[in-house]
């Protein structure tokens, strides 16, 4: 089997190895003669997985003990809501800085729960770039003040995260979790979606600062609260067993690898060489985000026209390469180049792109 250059938004790629050890243990999970989408959640054998995905996680990002972590479902869009209906009290105002489509998704969440406000924008140069720091707007009586940290759609990345003071900063890092490291602390709270550096879909991941557990209303729905989640470990109801299982394989792959330092090392060295294409095409490429905002998971850009745009993306699938369509609000080309995307298949891509240009 031909295993092909996978550079899809998400789900993603996942690392080969990883999904070599599930499938070795797929039909029989540590000798019960089951499959660890058999197991029952209340089961020893499961929660040894469970408890051990919470401990690698909170080792490998560092995250302070004042800390929780819960695995939820429903991916970012369900955060969306619950961060407004857990954080966002009566008379105030959360405030939000817009980035792209995601950044602006969760602002409407938000706004049928509460007032909220924009403390800043990019969407007047179609989401280029990020705010400067000097240019977010921050009231000490903000609720909190979100962000999306990498923009899939524009191709763009927090290379630094604003300062919020006291007001908790709250972070969808869906699509950059895992790729660079982080001071958690700065946080008030985490989230993100499994299925691009964590594992497959099905699991979201919430890191919250236990203070704010003391903002979750009384009278919200059961389900809807972060305390539930803390409380039982995140075992309230049935979690995503094997989409945990695999967040498990995939953390314990990264460790494996020398922890996340190693993999933005090599993020960067991925995402640089593909750029420097870009940079040096004489404009055949033409990168979407500035240069001073690149993100380095989702590298999108340009071509000239349709047509080559079109031939661009029919010659590139032809030699193993899938999903480097853009998104169809922006158009174009996109690389998603996630931890599990091999140095390979950049190299691969890089070559073609240099190739393609000087055929055309």
């Amino acid at each position: 089997m031909k295993r092909a250059f996978n550079f899809n938004a998400g789900p993603a790629a996942l690392p080969l190895e990883v999904l070599k050890r599930a499938q070795a243990e797929l039909l029989d999970f540590n000798n019960t003669g089951m499959s660890v989408m058999e197991l029952s959640h209340r089961s020893k054998d499961y929660d040894s997985v469970h408890n051990r995905a919470k401990e690698l996680l909170m080792e490998l990002m560092e995250i302070p003990s004042n800390y929780d972590v819960l695995f939820l479902q429903g991916g970012a869009s369900l955060q969306f809501a619950m961060v407004p209906l857990n954080l966002l009290g009566e008379g105030q105002v959360a405030n939000y800085i817009l980035t792209g489509v995601w950044s602006q998704k969760a602002l409407d969440e938000a706004k049928l729960v509460g007032q909220t406000r924009i403390g800043a924008s990019t969407k007047e140069n179609n989401y280029t770039s990020i705010p400067k720091l000097s240019e977010i707007d921050i009231d000490p009586n903000d609720a909190y003040v979100h962000i999306t940290s990498n923009n899939t759609i524009y191709g763009t990345q927090w290379q630094e995260f604003p300062d919020t003071g006291n007001v908790p900063l709250i972070a969808d890092m869906s699509s950059d979790i895992l790729s660079k490291p982080i001071d958690v602390s700065k946080f008030g709270l985490i989230y993100a979606g499994a299925q691009k550096n964590l594992g497959p879909s099905g699991v979201t991941v919430v890191i919250i600062r236990q203070d704010l557990l003391e903002r979750t209303p009384e009278n919200l729905l059961t389900m809807l609260k972060y305390t539930t989640h803390a409380k039982s470990n995140s075992l309230f109801n049935t979690p995503p067993t094997f989409s945990i299982y695999l967040l498990s394989k995939v953390l314990e792959y990264v460790q494996e690898q020398g922890g996340v330092a190693s993999l933005a090392k090599q993020n960067e060295l991925k995402a640089q060489m593909i750029y420097d294409v870009i940079d040096s095409s004489d404009g055949f490429y033409n990168g979407h985000a500035q240069a001073d905002s690149r993100s380095r998971m989702n590298i999108t850009f340009t071509l000239n026209s349709d047509e080559l745009t079109q031939a661009f993306l029919a010659e590139s699938k032809a030699r193993g390469m899938v999903g480097l369509n853009g998104h169809r609000s922006v158009g174009g080309c996109r690389a998603s180049i996630y931890n599990a995307v091999p140095v390979e298949a950049c190299e691969a891509l890089r070559d073609f792109m240099i190739e393609f240009r000087k055929n055309n």
